[in-house]
């Protein structure tokens, strides 16, 4: 018989339900549990919070989630390995510890550290170019460098016998590549290849059971309310069986699984991640029982040179504002709202965007030139050199209120610093 080893996906990002993991820890019967929590966004927004306080930039959901999932984790034998590090996997690795205490657990904790590659760059920035535009990333006023990598970290603290293994910035299927090099000591970049696979269908969560996949009527799902998180029986030979816990709700089919595959992809024939170039052309699926999917053939070829690296950097400030018009002439009474704040602040803003919700905001344009919106929302955002100029917008939307026109309502304001990414390549050495 074939060895494997079962792997629950219980979170997609930052802010997925809690209960799904949970329901994989108790029921799931796992031997690994994976969280995927962390985006070029929320690795930005991190290195922003730790900025404001040392012993911060982990997750704002980690204490959360692990004061739920640790009593099962412990008590089913399930390790667990999560990005939820974020900018500070030591500070994330003594927060579970202190968790850890309080509900008298004993447990083995690693954070994986070394993707903080800022003070390998500053000072040497010109030397760097940033791959969505070509500009020098000596252009950019930096304030983080986060490196993706790949298994080596979360490899030695699987060695040491760690029951939760908490990284920082690490490439979402090296997560679950890791376990599988681990127990079944993979080398051969084929079946590195073939576990990278497996790791980016099972990396987005609620995506391959259905959640993103749903659609009324067109591609209808069960129960997504009640939606289920999958797991995966990864066998020695690279083949895997994607399923879900029993009584959850969602769908996993070769449609579901297909869109999955495909996601975020731009060069099927190399998936390019720190631990191989994945080639997914030669996937194969098969439906094997109701929401079982079997997955194989997936390769791979030698790993690439660099390392893609997230740097973030200080992009100003800004402000929003929103009011809402409804009734006989909304949207014509929005505009208006929208050329008055327009004119009034105009002269302290860098970039400018007026939406009118329900009307352009998403497209960019009115796809239904004789549709006549009961209720608009005007939303104004802009970037400003200060914190003081983007409070100024919300401030102007809100004096709409008796200033006109009339009959607006329901005013919401906020202003922040804004942190910017921009992506750079990092030789490995």
């Amino acid at each position: 018989m074939k060895k494997s080893i079962r792997i629950g996906s219980g979170a997609g990002f930052s802010g997925d339900r809690l209960e799904p993991a949970v329901i994989l820890a108790e029921q799931g019967k796992l031997d690994y549990l994976v969280l995927e929590c962390l985006a070029e966004r929320t690795i930005a927004l991190a290195q922003k919070r730790k900025i404001a306080n040392a012993q911060l930039g982990y997750d704002p959901l980690l204490e959360k989630r692990l004061r739920v999932l640790l009593p099962s984790l412990i008590a089913n034998k399930v390790t667990l390995i999560t990005n939820m590090g974020a900018a500070n996997p030591q500070a994330a690795a003594e927060k579970i510890q202190e968790i850890a205490r309080e509900l008298h657990l004993s447990v083995r904790i690693a954070a994986v550290m070394g993707d903080d590659v800022l003070a390998k760059i500053q000072g040497h920035s010109e030397n760097y170019t940033v791959i969505e535009n070509g500009s020098p990333l000596s252009d950019y006023l930096i304030c983080s460098a986060n490196a993706y990598l790949g298994v080596e970290g979360i490899l030695e603290a699987l060695q040491s016998k760690a029951q939760i293994i908490i990284t920082g910035r690490v490439a979402d299927p090296s997560l679950f590549l890791a376990p599988m090099m681990h127990e079944f000591h993979w080398k051969e970049p084929a079946l590195l290849g073939a576990g990278t696979v497996i790791g980016h269908l099972l990396e987005c969560a609620g995506q391959l059971t259905g959640g993103y996949f749903a659609d009324p009527q067109r591609k209808s799902i069960p129960d997504l309310a009640n939606l289920g998180h999958p797991f995966a029986d990864v066998f020695e030979n690279g083949e895997a069986i994607l399923g879900k816990v029993d009584g959850t709700g969602g769908a996993i089919t070769l449609a579901t699984v297909k869109e999955q595959l495909l996601y975020e992809v731009i060069n099927p024939h190399a998936y390019l991640t720190p631990d191989v170039s994945a080639d997914l052309t030669t996937v194969q699926l098969e439906q094997v029982a109701e929401n079982k999917i079997l997955v194989r053939g997936g390769k791979g070829l030698t790993k690439p040179n660099q390392y893609k690296v997230s740097v973030g950097y200080h992009a100003g400030y800004v402000g929003e504002g929103e009011i809402s018009y409804a009734g006989h002439q909304a949207l014509e009474r929005a505009q208006l709202a929208g050329e008055i704040i327009r004119h009034r602040i105009q002269s302290l803003v860098k970039e400018l965007r007026i939406d009118y919700i329900g009307w352009d905001s998403v497209h960019r344009k009115n796809l239904r030139p004789d549709y006549e919106p009961y209720e608009v929302r005007l939303r104004v955002a802009g970037k400003t050199k200060s914190f003081e100029d983007a409070q100024m917008i919300g401030e102007e939307v809100e004096a709409l209120y008796t200033n006109g026109p009339a009959g607006g309502g329901g005013v919401r304001k906020y202003a922040q610093e804004q942190i910017g990414i921009v992506s750079i390549l990092l030789d490995r050495s």
